[in-house]
Protein backbone atom coordinates (compact mmCIF):
# COMPACT_ATOMS: atom_id res chain seq x y z
CA UNK A 1 0.00 0.00 0.00
CA UNK A 2 1.36 3.52 -0.94
CA UNK A 3 0.93 6.65 1.42
CA UNK A 4 0.50 9.52 -0.29
CA UNK A 5 1.13 12.92 1.72
CA UNK A 6 -1.31 15.41 2.13
CA UNK A 7 -0.88 18.07 -0.99
CA UNK A 8 0.05 14.66 -3.09
CA UNK A 9 -3.20 13.16 -2.36
CA UNK A 10 -5.10 16.84 -2.58
CA UNK A 11 -3.45 16.94 -6.13
CA UNK A 12 -4.56 13.57 -7.12
CA UNK A 13 -8.21 13.75 -5.96
CA UNK A 14 -8.70 17.28 -8.10
CA UNK A 15 -7.39 15.77 -11.12
CA UNK A 16 -10.12 12.88 -10.74
CA UNK A 17 -12.94 13.47 -12.82
CA UNK A 18 -16.36 12.57 -12.53
CA UNK A 19 -18.60 10.35 -15.00
CA UNK A 20 -18.91 13.82 -17.32
CA UNK A 21 -15.47 14.63 -17.39
CA UNK A 22 -16.06 18.02 -16.70
CA UNK A 23 -16.00 18.52 -12.87
CA UNK A 24 -13.37 17.83 -10.22
CA UNK A 25 -13.82 15.82 -7.85
CA UNK A 26 -14.16 18.34 -4.74
CA UNK A 27 -16.87 19.85 -6.56
CA UNK A 28 -18.62 16.59 -6.72
CA UNK A 29 -18.63 15.79 -3.35
CA UNK A 30 -19.61 19.54 -2.53
CA UNK A 31 -22.80 18.86 -4.84
CA UNK A 32 -22.96 15.12 -2.31
CA UNK A 33 -23.11 17.05 0.80
CA UNK A 34 -25.64 19.38 -0.52
CA UNK A 35 -28.01 16.94 -1.80
CA UNK A 36 -31.56 17.46 0.22
CA UNK A 37 -32.91 14.69 2.20
CA UNK A 38 -37.00 15.47 2.62
CA UNK A 39 -36.96 11.86 4.21
CA UNK A 40 -34.44 12.64 7.25
CA UNK A 41 -36.15 16.48 7.74
CA UNK A 42 -39.02 14.36 8.44
CA UNK A 43 -37.50 11.75 10.62
CA UNK A 44 -35.25 14.25 12.40
CA UNK A 45 -36.96 18.13 11.73
CA UNK A 46 -36.07 21.01 9.94
CA UNK A 47 -33.42 22.17 12.49
CA UNK A 48 -31.63 18.76 13.16
CA UNK A 49 -31.72 18.38 9.25
CA UNK A 50 -30.48 21.86 8.46
CA UNK A 51 -27.77 21.52 11.31
CA UNK A 52 -26.09 18.16 9.70
CA UNK A 53 -26.33 19.85 6.30
CA UNK A 54 -24.49 23.35 7.36
CA UNK A 55 -21.88 21.44 9.69
CA UNK A 56 -20.93 18.50 6.95
CA UNK A 57 -20.98 21.47 4.76
CA UNK A 58 -18.01 22.86 7.12
CA UNK A 59 -20.76 25.94 8.64
CA UNK A 60 -21.22 26.51 11.95
CA UNK A 61 -24.47 26.39 13.93
CA UNK A 62 -26.02 27.98 17.26
CA UNK A 63 -28.74 26.75 18.72
CA UNK A 64 -31.24 28.86 20.83
CA UNK A 65 -30.06 28.63 24.82
CA UNK A 66 -26.44 27.68 23.53
CA UNK A 67 -23.79 30.06 23.86
CA UNK A 68 -21.62 28.24 21.85
CA UNK A 69 -21.49 27.52 17.99
CA UNK A 70 -21.59 23.73 16.92
CA UNK A 71 -19.31 23.20 14.09
CA UNK A 72 -18.89 19.17 14.56
CA UNK A 73 -21.29 16.82 12.83
CA UNK A 74 -21.06 14.43 15.84
CA UNK A 75 -21.57 17.09 18.53
CA UNK A 76 -24.99 18.07 17.42
CA UNK A 77 -27.05 17.97 20.39
CA UNK A 78 -29.58 15.01 20.72
CA UNK A 79 -32.97 14.65 21.89
CA UNK A 80 -36.46 14.72 21.13
CA UNK A 81 -37.91 16.03 17.61
CA UNK A 82 -38.42 20.01 17.74
CA UNK A 83 -36.26 20.31 21.03
CA UNK A 84 -33.71 22.59 19.58
CA UNK A 85 -34.13 25.27 17.33
CA UNK A 86 -31.36 26.80 15.28
CA UNK A 87 -30.55 30.94 16.36
CA UNK A 88 -27.74 31.26 13.86
CA UNK A 89 -25.97 30.14 10.88
CA UNK A 90 -22.25 30.84 10.07
CA UNK A 91 -21.51 29.73 6.70
CA UNK A 92 -17.87 31.14 6.37
CA UNK A 93 -15.76 29.18 4.74
CA UNK A 94 -18.32 26.52 3.87
CA UNK A 95 -19.65 24.32 0.59
CA UNK A 96 -23.39 25.05 1.16
CA UNK A 97 -24.59 25.41 -2.37
CA UNK A 98 -27.57 26.74 -3.63
CA UNK A 99 -29.29 23.25 -4.29
CA UNK A 100 -29.22 22.63 -0.40
CA UNK A 101 -31.36 26.12 0.29
CA UNK A 102 -34.44 23.77 1.31
CA UNK A 103 -33.15 22.43 4.45
CA UNK A 104 -33.67 26.19 5.29
CA UNK A 105 -37.64 26.02 4.78
CA UNK A 106 -38.73 24.74 7.56
CA UNK A 107 -36.48 26.90 9.92
CA UNK A 108 -38.13 29.43 12.09
CA UNK A 109 -35.52 31.85 13.40
CA UNK A 110 -36.72 34.66 15.37
CA UNK A 111 -34.95 38.05 14.62
CA UNK A 112 -33.09 35.56 11.59
CA UNK A 113 -33.96 35.05 8.21
CA UNK A 114 -36.89 32.75 8.23
CA UNK A 115 -37.24 32.34 4.10
CA UNK A 116 -34.71 32.44 1.74
CA UNK A 117 -37.07 36.19 0.34
CA UNK A 118 -35.63 37.44 3.68
CA UNK A 119 -32.26 36.40 2.98
CA UNK A 120 -32.85 38.16 -0.83
CA UNK A 121 -33.68 41.33 1.25
CA UNK A 122 -31.31 41.29 4.34
CA UNK A 123 -27.66 39.82 2.72
CA UNK A 124 -25.50 43.02 1.56
CA UNK A 125 -21.84 41.63 1.52
CA UNK A 126 -20.78 38.74 0.05
CA UNK A 127 -17.33 37.43 -0.89
CA UNK A 128 -16.93 34.29 -3.40
CA UNK A 129 -13.27 32.99 -3.32
CA UNK A 130 -12.33 29.99 -4.51
CA UNK A 131 -15.57 27.93 -5.65
CA UNK A 132 -14.91 25.80 -8.18
CA UNK A 133 -18.44 25.22 -8.42
CA UNK A 134 -19.82 28.79 -9.32
CA UNK A 135 -20.38 29.34 -13.09
CA UNK A 136 -21.46 32.48 -15.13
CA UNK A 137 -25.22 31.39 -14.24
CA UNK A 138 -24.22 31.11 -10.59
CA UNK A 139 -22.89 34.85 -10.43
CA UNK A 140 -25.90 36.44 -12.41
CA UNK A 141 -28.10 34.56 -10.06
CA UNK A 142 -26.67 36.78 -7.54
CA UNK A 143 -28.83 39.39 -8.58
CA UNK A 144 -32.24 37.89 -6.72
CA UNK A 145 -30.18 39.63 -4.02
CA UNK A 146 -31.55 42.98 -3.93
CA UNK A 147 -30.32 44.25 -0.72
CA UNK A 148 -26.19 43.40 -2.01
CA UNK A 149 -24.09 46.77 -1.71
CA UNK A 150 -20.90 44.78 -1.76
CA UNK A 151 -19.94 41.80 -3.93
CA UNK A 152 -16.00 40.50 -3.59
CA UNK A 153 -15.21 37.81 -6.43
CA UNK A 154 -11.93 35.63 -6.40
CA UNK A 155 -10.38 32.69 -8.54
CA UNK A 156 -13.94 30.98 -9.85
CA UNK A 157 -12.75 28.93 -13.09
CA UNK A 158 -16.32 27.84 -13.36
CA UNK A 159 -16.81 31.66 -14.51
CA UNK A 160 -15.90 31.81 -17.98
CA UNK A 161 -17.37 34.76 -19.62
CA UNK A 162 -16.32 37.06 -16.91
CA UNK A 163 -16.72 40.66 -18.22
CA UNK A 164 -20.14 39.82 -19.81
CA UNK A 165 -21.28 38.28 -16.30
CA UNK A 166 -20.36 41.12 -14.52
CA UNK A 167 -22.05 43.50 -16.73
CA UNK A 168 -25.29 41.77 -16.92
CA UNK A 169 -24.95 41.91 -13.05
CA UNK A 170 -23.74 45.64 -13.03
CA UNK A 171 -27.12 45.82 -15.00
CA UNK A 172 -29.51 43.99 -12.59
CA UNK A 173 -28.54 45.49 -9.97
CA UNK A 174 -26.45 49.13 -10.84
CA UNK A 175 -25.67 50.35 -6.95
CA UNK A 176 -23.82 47.19 -6.18
CA UNK A 177 -20.10 47.99 -6.18
CA UNK A 178 -18.30 44.28 -7.47
CA UNK A 179 -14.74 43.94 -6.55
CA UNK A 180 -12.66 41.45 -9.01
CA UNK A 181 -10.14 39.35 -8.82
CA UNK A 182 -10.94 37.02 -11.39
CA UNK A 183 -7.76 35.63 -13.36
Amino acid sequence: MRLLSKPALQAVLSSQKTRGGSRPFWGWLNAVFNKVDYERIKAVGPDRAAAEWLTRCGAKVRFQGFDRWQHDYNGLPTGPLGRYKIQGIDATDSCIMYKGFDHLDGLVMPAWISTIENLQASLYKMEVVSCGNVTDKGVIALHKLRSLEHLYLSDLPGVVEKEKTVERLQTALPGLDIELDLV
